[in-house]
């Protein structure tokens, strides 16, 4: 099979021979193509800005970029491919050359959703699509359905987090070709997995953005965000830029066969439209390619809001998103586990097992109510009336991880058994679970932040992200400061690579072994009635313990229902005297009963149960 996406932006291989070179650029006079070694040539300006020429000669693989009227020479803001990097030529690319495999596939229900994030450069020592394509037998042997890889659009140098792409259409090539990135998904759709792509459509990168100089109508300076004037999605000529992304998140479904996209911090979106840019894209999507196969779109969104996971009168299809992630379960069980409250832990100090129960239950902690860290803004919208599968939970990702100054784990952070504690609680809730790339083994590698940028700007975000940690007690000295990891330096990159053997060393044999186990019970009784599973649970204590029930569906897909009940103990010394849950037992580490049938939990005791609903 062949599979391409049409658009108005970029070079398209024409049937009868020849490309059609397009650009956007309103402001602008005239532009010229330079192809290779052959005489510029000029575009034929038309109607609303835009710029196209058919060369008859021209086909895949010739290079190619734009010249201003100043003289600048661009790479197409379009491009499929950039082999050289952000500030060289673009490459005629023909999206069917490649051969699928995966005709049959439709995708799979969210309800079976694990997701497992990872970077493309540090999964491998390889770093490459190919290498990354070897290893996707081990994340089905680990129960994963989903993988989600951080951003691929073509960025600044050799390396990379991602959120600094340029070239939105094309995949960065330290990575590969852009055959061997739709090589990779079609394997793993070959396998059963499901694949996500991350994506940035709230900026683009400091560094190889010439958009100001061809094209300054895709911003929009009635906005100004911590990048700078805002993408113009709500401004003047907005409809083309607006049209760019859509046709963007179209073009990584319909052309690479992915499965949906995260989208990366849709509250950094500036747009007063309705729809607004977040909503079009998810209808597009919806519209398009998943009436023939199943689409899923996560959000990240810092605001909580809700309303993007409305779901319909079934109260299970997404109207908007499928899901977001929920870095609230996260924040209260770092804290839970970790009794870190420094920076915006602090607004999870309070009690962190009734924050932990309440993200649990409902999934958003902060659903109204006012933030200290935020000095008292109100954030997010009420969520507990949204179905589990709504919020991607996790105890780890790339910012999480990444953003600490040492790109230190959880693992060295929590006390073993409570950490231990809130993974069971995690993977065996109706939330849609998330691993970060080697959290599966207790990777003792750590994930630092890490670039490429030129020298002027590297040397500012080496001293910035050295200042921004200057705010925190523990590196409030100069000494402490300098002991931060350079971004720009290789070493940061090289030391963030996954080490696969540790997966056959102990403890990280045990615990890959704990991960799977758990896993494979998720799979097993859990995902059967996730299916069913409708509006969030609710929580209470029990002395030091911590009890939550959900609502889920019956066995085999009855109507009758059960209620799945979890029972958790984070407290430093054991909890006697707690009351049973009721129901089959179906998971219990660290619990034992006592002569008057109640439990004793040691620290770090999870028990779960599952009842069946009366069927009358």
């Amino acid at each position: 099979m062949k599979y391409s996406h049409a658009m108005p932006f970029g070079a398209h291989l024409l049937d009868a021979g020849g490309v059609c070179f397009q650009l956007w650029a309103p402001g602008l006079t005239h532009v010229e193509l330079c192809r290779g070694n052959a005489p510029p040539l000029r575009l034929l300006s038309e109607a609303d800005g835009w710029h196209r020429l058919t060369v008859a000669d021209a086909r895949a693989g010739d290079s190619y970029r734009f010249r201003l009227p100043d003289g600048t020479q661009v790479p197409d803001p379009a491009s499929r491919r950039n082999p050289q990097d952000v500030h060289e030529a673009s490459e005629v690319v023909d999206p069917r050359a490649f051969d699928w495999h995966d005709d049959a596939w439709q995708g799979r229900p969210w309800a079976e959703a694990v997701i497992y994030e990872l970077h493309i450069g540090t999964f491998t020592t390889e770093g490459t699509f190919a290498a990354a394509q070897a290893r996707l037998g081990d994340l089905v042997a680990l129960g994963i359905t989903v993988v989600e890889i951080m951003p691929v659009a073509d960025f600044p140098g050799q390396r990379g987090w991602g959120y600094d792409g340029v070239l939105l259409f094309a995949p960065d090539a330290a990575y590969g070709t852009p055959d061997e990135l739709k090589a990779l998904v079609d394997a793993a759709h070959g396998l059963g997995l499901c694949v996500l792509l991350d994506v940035v459509y709230n900026h683009f990168g400091p560094e190889g953005n010439y958009l100001h100089a061809g094209s300054p109508e895709f911003f929009n300076p009635a906005h100004q965000t911590p990048w700078g004037a805002a993408i113009n999605y709500d401004g003047d000529k907005a409809r083309t830029v607006r049209d760019f992304f859509v046709h963007n998140a179209l073009y990584w479904i319909e052309e690479f066969r992915f499965d949906g996209l995260r989208m990366d911090a849709v509250h950094a979106i500036r747009d007063d439209s309705t729809p607004d840019i977040v909503q079009e894209i998810c209808t597009a999507l919806r519209d398009g390619p998943g009436r023939r196969r199943q689409i899923h779109i996560v959000l990240e969104n810092d605001a909580n809001g809700a309303h993007y996971l409305e779901r319909g009168t079934d109260g299970a299809t997404p109207v908007v998103a499928t899901a977001q992630w929920n870095d609230d379960l996260h924040h209260a069980a770092h804290v839970l586990t970790t009794g870190d409250t420094d920076g915006y832990y602090i607004d999870y100090a309070e009690d962190p097992v009734a924050q932990f129960g309440t993200a649990l239950a409902q999934g958003f902690i902060y659903q109204g109510q006012p933030s200290a860290f935020r000095d008292g803004e109100l954030r997010g919208e009420p969520s507990g009336h949204l179905p589990l599968a709504a919020f991607v939970s996790f105890l780890q990702t790339h910012d999480q991880v990444g953003n600490r100054a040492f790109g230190d784990r959880i693992g060295s952070l929590g006390a073993p058994v409570l950490v231990q504690a809130a993974y069971a609680c995690l993977l065996l809730s109706p939330h849609a679970p998330m691993l970060f790339m080697g959290e599966e083994y207790a990777a003792s590698t750590p994930f630092l932040y890490f670039c490429d940028f030129g020298p002027e700007l590297a040397t500012a975000v080496s001293e910035g992200r050295r200042a921004e940690f200057g705010k925190f007690a523990a590196f409030g000295s100069a000494s402490a400061r300098a002991r931060i990891p350079d971004p720009n330096a290789a070493s940061s990159f090289l030391a963030s690579k996954l080490d696969w053997s540790e997966r056959l060393q102990s403890p990280h044999r045990e615990f890959l072994a704990h991960i799977r186990a758990l896993l494979a019970l998720r799979r097993e009784v859990l995902v059967p009635r996730l299916h069913g599973q409708r509006g969030g649970g609710r929580y209470w204590r029990d002395g030091e313990a911590l009890a939550v029930e959900w609502a889920v569906g019956g066995a085999n897909g009855q109507p009758a229902g059960a209620q799945l009940r979890l029972l958790a103990h984070f407290g430093q010394v054991p909890a006697n005297g707690i009351a049973p849950l009721g129901g089959t037992a179906v998971y219990s580490n660290g619990v034992e009963t006592d002569a008057d049938g109640l439990l004793r939990l040691a620290p770090g005791a999870v028990c779960l149960t599952l009842a069946e609903n009366d069927r009358g």
